[in-house]
């Protein structure tokens, strides 16, 4: 066993979840611990409750570490919410080396050029992931490193989120005791667990239903080309059970992952026992009854992300359909119905390429999202040929966003006044 273990934290809206894996010298996946806590603390996949986020972060973690045994210093962590937005950029430059050979160095400097871009002051870079790299005009280069050119171009999809969501996720991290290794967005963690590298090629839509947001990627060409979050997910499928029926929240969650179908004609001819609210007596429902209810809201969210795969311009390449992930997608008949919808294929997708461990128990789409991230963390180069390191996400200094760039300005400026 290697000593390079990783923890994936998804901080989500109805659960806070840590998974702790490591690999092997044959580059295999053991999950060594899960940890699950109750979310409190996020409203549509953004923090509104830093003391009740740092709680359920710090329980979930501790389960995950007196599972595997282990003890944790950092985590990767997940980002959503509806702030985040994506488009795509172009870069250019020439090579300066003497053989005109391109290097590491300056796909690097072509990567940062993409990010010069008009943005406003509240919003920061999350990824910059290249689609494609255009060598003296020769376009279709996936890596040119060790290619001979003078000029270097590239198209980039850019993901970016507003920086004060980022910042809150951080300080619920650090206030719960650990540092932020990284942080990604969650439907990229979710495309490392749940879709296969076909599937990426022939090109596929991921949805991922969580508690609070929708999360959408489309793939093609082993490339991510749109991305979106949408806030509109599995808990407003809960509040209309929970008003359609007149029962408390945490028995409509209940209703709707046991007896939960997502088609009315899929629903068996069966009744439900709820028991009655202040003391009153039980009452009876019919299953097609709560599917009515849940139907209409889960029609809502697939049309939702129907749009954002039209938007992409890629809605007519996606040979593979779509892949349905996240607690959402728990709902009996989700699969059958997004096929109705979205006019293509759909299957039901749980993370896959785990080899040893807690493999049994982390193999429900509600993981998806924290078993990405530790696959990321273990492999980062699954991103992008060359993973950009934008700024806030210095690997050597995790612990704290923007403000430890200017510090380390301040010092080596400081540096240079007592070398003069």
């Amino acid at each position: 066993m290697s000593d390079k273990i990783v923890v994936g934290l998804d901080i989500g809206t109805t659960k806070v979840c840590a998974v702790v894996a490591t690999s092997d010298e044959l580059d295999r996946v053991q999950i060594l611990g899960v940890g699950v806590a109750e979310s409190e603390g996020l409203n549509r996949g953004v923090v509104v409750n830093i003391d009740k986020t740092v709680a359920a972060v710090r329980a979930a973690i501790e389960e995950a570490e007196r599972m595997a045994g282990v003890t944790v210093r950092n985590v990767i962590v997940g980002i959503a919410g509806d702030h985040v937005q994506s488009f795509q950029s172009r870069g250019v430059i020439t090579i300066s080396s003497r053989d005109g050979e391109i290097s590491e160095n300056d796909v690097q400097r072509l990567l940062e050029d993409t990010t010069h871009v008009a943005m406003p002051a509240d919003r920061e870079i999350l990824h910059v992931i290249p689609q494609e790299f255009i060598v003296d005009g020769q376009d279709g280069v996936a890596d040119p490193i060790g290619m001979s050119g003078v000029r270097l171009e590239a198209n980039v999809h850019i993901i970016t989120g507003l920086v004060s969501a980022a910042k809150n996720i951080y300080r619920c991290v650090e206030k719960s005791g650990y540092e932020v290794a990284d942080i990604v967005l969650e439907p990229l963690g979710s495309s490392f667990a749940v879709l296969h590298k076909d599937e990426k090629e022939v090109g596929v839509a991921l949805i991922d239903i969580g508690g609070g947001t929708t999360d959408i990627a489309v793939f093609e060409d082993n490339t991510i080309r749109h991305t979106a979050v949408v806030a509109v997910a599995g808990n407003k499928v809960t509040d209309d059970i929970r008003k359609g029926l007149g029962v408390m929240r945490d028995q409509a969650e209940a209703l709707k992952c046991e007896f939960g179908t997502a088609m009315v004609e899929m629903a068996p001819e069966e009744e439900i026992a709820i028991p009655g609210v202040g003391g009153r007596k039980e009452k009876r429902v019919g299953r097609s009854t709560l599917a009515q209810i849940i139907q209409p809201r889960l029609e809502e969210i697939l049309e939702i992300a129907a749009i954002e795969i039209k938007r992409s311009g890629f809605s007519r390449h996606l040979s593979a359909g779509a892949v349905l992930t996240g607690g959402g997608s728990l709902v009996k008949g989700t699969a059958e119905l997004a096929a109705e919808i979205l006019g293509m294929d759909a299957r039901i997708g749980r993370p896959m390429g785990l080899t040893a461990g807690l493999v049994q128990e982390v193999s429900d789409p509600k993981y998806a999202t924290a078993v990405g991230l530790v696959l990321y963390g273990l492999r980062p180069e699954m991103i992008g040929n060359t993973p950009f390191r934008t700024n806030h996400l210095d690997a050597t200094d995790p612990s704290g966003g923007g403000d430890n760039v200017v510090r380390k300005i301040k010092d080596s400026m400081m540096k240079w006044f007592h070398e003069l």
